[in-house]
């Protein structure tokens, strides 16, 4: 693998810098011969969102951990329910994840509004509280009511005010349009079962300029003790957020497990 990135990126390059110009360089080409063979005009609006779902996902046997639904030639996986929600709370989240310096990597300021979809316990969320402050919301999405209301009373017992959970759907996370300065999905995207559709209502709700957060187990690293269906690539990420109106800003990989990629949306939804 390595080898054929260095025939086409450039020889004498460190593996690990390789790649990661590699992704880039995947991301414009892919951006390139999608926007190419579209129809003139609004290539999101004209080709994806018109497009029948039907012909968007694949359908076969699901493997253990997934449920048979093909997205641009990745296996979606199983979702964790509500009963599984002592895992987000785990004591050892902290050293496998380092949850702190994620926040850091956000960048995020007093007042900003942030959508942490998939929220679960607020794990991420109530970290998030005391950065953007009384001025700030953070909406805190979930599918399932009873996740939102284990987080309602999560959030009651520490007295933090400014989380506000929404019940949103497979498809769509229930946001106003362009509010959103920060959307952030941690080891939460690769369970979307239908992602094309989710992402296209988050990029929605961002403002122009707004960015979205993929944090996922990397798939790259043998050693992420993680089931492969709940680990993604940075090419595939980059691959998936293409169809939005998304612009790739910047890839964080030195938390333990997990790499943080980065969008900024861009003008034209």
């Amino acid at each position: 693998m390595i080898t054929k990135l260095q025939s086409i990126c450039g020889r004498g390059l460190k593996p690990r810098k390789l790649t990661k110009i590699c992704v880039i360089v995947f991301g414009i080409l892919f951006l390139l011969i999608y926007t190419t063979t579209s129809p003139k005009g609004d290539s999101h609006s004209e080709t994806d969102q018109t497009r029948p779902a039907s012909t968007r996902y694949a359908q076969r046997t699901p493997s253990r951990d997934g449920i048979g639904k093909i997205y641009m030639g990745r296996e979606i996986s199983q979702v964790m329910g509500h009963l599984a929600a002592g895992w987000l709370e785990r004591p050892a989240r902290e050293r496998e994840e380092m949850p702190n310096k994620l926040i850091e990597m956000l960048k995020l300021k007093e007042g900003d509004v942030v959508a942490d979809i998939g929220v679960g316990t607020g794990y991420i969320a109530r970290r998030i509280s005391p950065i953007v402050g009384k001025t700030g919301t953070i909406y805190g999405v979930e599918i399932q009511q009873e996740m939102l209301d284990i987080l309602a009373e999560k959030m009651a017992e520490e007295g933090i005010t400014n989380i506000k959970g929404v019940l949103g759907t497979i498809t769509d996370p229930k946001l106003p349009p362009n509010l959103v300065d920060l959307a952030i999905m941690v080891d939460v995207y690769h369970e979307f079962s239908h992602p094309y559709e989710m992402m296209h209502n988050i990029c929605r709700a961002l403002k122009v300029g707004g960015r979205v957060a993929f944090v996922e187990y990397r798939l790259e690293d043998d050693n992420v003790p993680i089931k492969r269906l709940h680990k993604m690539s940075e090419l595939q990420v980059v691959k998936e957020a293409t169809p939005h109106p998304l612009s790739w800003v910047e890839t964080h990989d030195d938390l333990p497990w997990q790499h943080v990629i980065i969008f900024e949306k861009v003008a034209g939804e």
